[in-house]
């Protein structure tokens, strides 16, 4: 554990030297945000600062802390065409279809190589159940796709998907350490390796930034969280399944949501809005600093949260995952997430207390 510290350590002394170099090699590619409708920034902004975090994580993956190449080099050679693919889109945008190829190639190659498919889960009060490949397999790709663009989705403020990833990579590589099995020891220093490749990234990132992950850093920042937390689920329990689940909360919550917003507002699923989370916090009168530490303190509470479902009975967890439901619904409601006059739950609430109040009067 001493060595794995120190080489964390060199690994945020690395991506603090090499992140200034990558933003002028931004700026020289022109792989720059523009000022437009849809973004806060209003100078234009380097914004391909994952590149740094991929040359920092890699480089002490091989050469700091080597771990197995069973493991290193499918992951090497699949978030490399992941980084590829967010490369070409932030210097020449290219369409959504073009960048999902990139991920599907990326996602189908690293599973394969490192046989990642789900193939058994396990329920409460009934037998396991066993996935065929037909089943397990695109289930598999489905995970990493949907987690790729979560992360995505979320990095729409100065140091927001960074931060947001730090605290979930953390409470992954705590719950390997701890809870899981000694095999899940090698991905733990992966988790840890990655951790400190984006907090020497983070100062920069910050706001205000000084450079953006741009496309390059969100799409491989999602794709190695998915590929990551997939190595503890190949036969998993339903309570493994939920973890990380809740560790990536905010990503998943602004994700489906999103989805359901414009499915309820009969627009295409690709299409660009400013309603995700972060929009509806500033919204409220929170500052772009104020709007990024609430959702670090939100992702904070679902790591913490993820935390106790090891330590619980079955029907603890059951509960917890009943209460978290219920929290994180009433709080989507209030920020008005699916849309102002879409309160369904609070709107029962409130009749509720209006009967009780009505009850108590007479």
């Amino acid at each position: 554990m001493y060595q794995v510290l120190v080489n964390v350590l060199l690994t945020i002394l690395i991506s603090v030297t090499l992140t200034p170099l990558v933003r002028r090699l931004s700026f020289k590619v022109g792989a720059v945000d523009v000022p437009n409708k849809r973004r806060v920034n209003t100078k234009v902004m380097p914004s391909m600062g994952g590149l740094a975090i991929y040359l920092t994580f890699f480089f002490s993956v091989f050469v700091l802390q080597p771990v197995q190449f069973s493991i290193s080099v499918p992951i090497f050679i699949a978030s490399t065409i992941v980084l590829l693919t967010g490369v070409v889109d932030d210097i020449k945008e290219i369409s959504p279809k073009a960048k999902m190829l990139g991920l599907i190639i990326a996602a189908v190659l690293v599973v394969l190589m490192n046989d990642l498919t789900v193939v058994q889960v396990s329920v409460p009060f009934r037998d396991d159940i066993f996935l065929s490949t037909w089943i397990g397999f695109p289930l598999t790709i489905f995970w990493i796709l949907a987690i790729t663009n979560s992360i995505n989705l979320i990095d729409g403020l100065d140091g927001l998907a960074s931060g947001v990833s730090v605290i979930a990579l953390t409470t992954m590589g705590i719950i390997g350490v701890f809870f899981l099995d000694a095999t899940s020891f090698v991905t733990s220093i992966m988790i840890f390796t990655l951790v400190g490749a984006i907090a020497g990234f983070l100062p920069y990132n910050f706001f205000p930034a000084r450079i953006y992950l741009g496309d390059t850093g969100a799409l491989f920042l999602g794709f190695m969280i998915s590929v990551l937390s997939l190595y503890g689920l190949k036969n998993v329990t339903l309570i493994t399944l939920i973890i990380p689940i809740v560790i990536l909360g905010i990503p998943i919550t602004d994700t489906v949501y999103a989805m359901l917003r414009r499915k309820l507002n009969k627009l295409p699923m690709s299409s660009a809005d400013r309603h995700h989370m972060h929009h509806r916090l500033m919204s409220l009168g929170l500052t772009h600093k104020q709007t990024v530490l609430v959702i670090y303190l939100i992702a904070g509470i679902f790591s913490m949260i993820a935390l106790l479902y090891p330590l619980s009975s079955l029907y603890g967890s059951i509960l917890i995952t009943i209460a978290l439901l219920l929290g994180l619904e009433i709080f989507i409601e209030l920020i008005g997430l699916v849309g102002e006059d879409r309160r369904p739950l609070l709107k029962k609430l409130r009749r509720f207390v209006d009967k009780l109040n009505n009850k108590d009067n007479k």
